[in-house]
């Protein structure tokens, strides 16, 4: 059976008030009487409700999602997962705000980074740009003691409280190896594209895939790297003057969004002519074009899971618990026409 207050005041041969304001970090009480509580504590196993406890104080966690503001599809869903947690956090005492910044922008995201510190509020969950400004922005919010959640792609060297995504390098390389093996003996160069390599995400990815094709596919050669900004017009731009310019593209690899556009342009080749091409997000322009087979394959990534991992992360570190790794790892889903969900 589990130790209650009651157990301790008396263990300790206190009031139970006395025992209240201990646990709750509240004045009042004289050092001695504090050390009784503390050592009954102690002696007795008792492990304290944070959530009753905070729920009896009324306490209300205030977090912030910052997300770029474009209209790929990926983005839009965490947005929604997001926005189902807000009315979600109102019945658990959290209060969730939603906040846009230009998509690549580092300036912007240092401002909004700013505003959270400004505000002094419990935890904050961005979509990282890696760059040193928001490196330090970041790590001025660790300083004031607020956590950070970097959500999908990560901040290389700063003092984030956590990373709430894939692994994106593994996730490379398993494209890599879907490349390589799909195409066989198949001549031809290979694409790789990205929304911006000032993301950590897509630049682990793409150093992932390059890796593999080289280790294990090295009489490959493949393309410089084509940078969309996550945009689908310019995607499809890029894609199309790319096939235009270089005859015999065998393989693309989409390390970023605006697949809209290369799905378009995929559509505008005859069926010998279409690459084998891999991607990331199961969205329903990509579920479609599976279904059409004018791609080969989906890396996909649970939004809702990294939505909710971000806010079990921020929630636990406000009340000072232990983060769970095993829970708050993000698995990466791998689809092909034959098992779409």
């Amino acid at each position: 059976m589990k130790p209650t207050v009651h157990d301790i005041a008396a263990h300790a041969g206190v009031s139970l008030a006395t025992v209240d304001r201990v646990l709750n970090g509240r004045a009042g009480v004289r050092p001695a009487m504090k050390a009784k509580v503390e050592a009954a504590v102690e002696a007795l196993g008792f492990v304290r409700d944070v959530a009753a406890a905070n729920l009896a104080k009324g306490r209300v966690y205030n977090f912030v999602f910052i997300l770029p503001a474009n209209n790929n599809s990926f983005m839009q869903n965490l947005r929604l997962e997001v926005q189902a947690a807000a009315e979600r956090g109102a019945r658990e005492r959290m209060s969730i705000v939603l906040r846009d910044v230009p998509a690549f922008d580092p300036a912007a995201l240092v401002a909004a980074l700013d505003r959270v510190l400004e505000e002094g509020l419990d935890g904050v969950a961005f979509v990282a740009v890696d760059a040193p400004e928001v490196r330090a922005a970041a790590d001025r919010l660790v300083e004031a003691g607020i956590a950070v959640v970097t959500l999908v792609s990560d901040l290389s060297a700063s003092r984030r409280t956590h990373f709430a995504g894939i692994d994106n390098s593994a996730a490379g390389r398993t494209a890599g190896t879907l490349m390589g093996r799909f195409l066989g003996a198949r001549p031809g160069l290979v694409l790789p594209l990205a929304g911006s390599l000032m993301v950590r995400d897509h630049r682990e990815r793409l150093e992932g895939f390059t890796a593999v094709m080289g280790e294990r596919f090295g009489a490959r050669a493949i393309l410089p790297v084509l940078e969309g900004r996550d945009d689908p017009a310019e995607t499809e731009r890029l894609v199309t003057q790319a096939i235009a310019e270089h005859q015999g593209i065998a393989g693309i690899y989409s390390a970023g969004a605006g697949n809209r556009g290369l799905i378009h342009a995929l559509s505008m080749l005859s069926r010998e002519a279409r690459p084998v091409v891999i991607l990331h997000e199961l969205t329903p322009a990509t579920r479609e074009a599976l279904s059409q087979e004018l791609i080969d394959a989906v890396l996909n990534q649970d939004a809702g899971h990294e939505v909710r991992s971000a806010l079990r992360v921020l929630k636990a570190r406000a009340d000072g618990d232990a983060v769970i790794a095993a829970q708050e790892r993000i698995r990466i889903d791998i689809f092909l026409k034959d098992n779409l969900p």
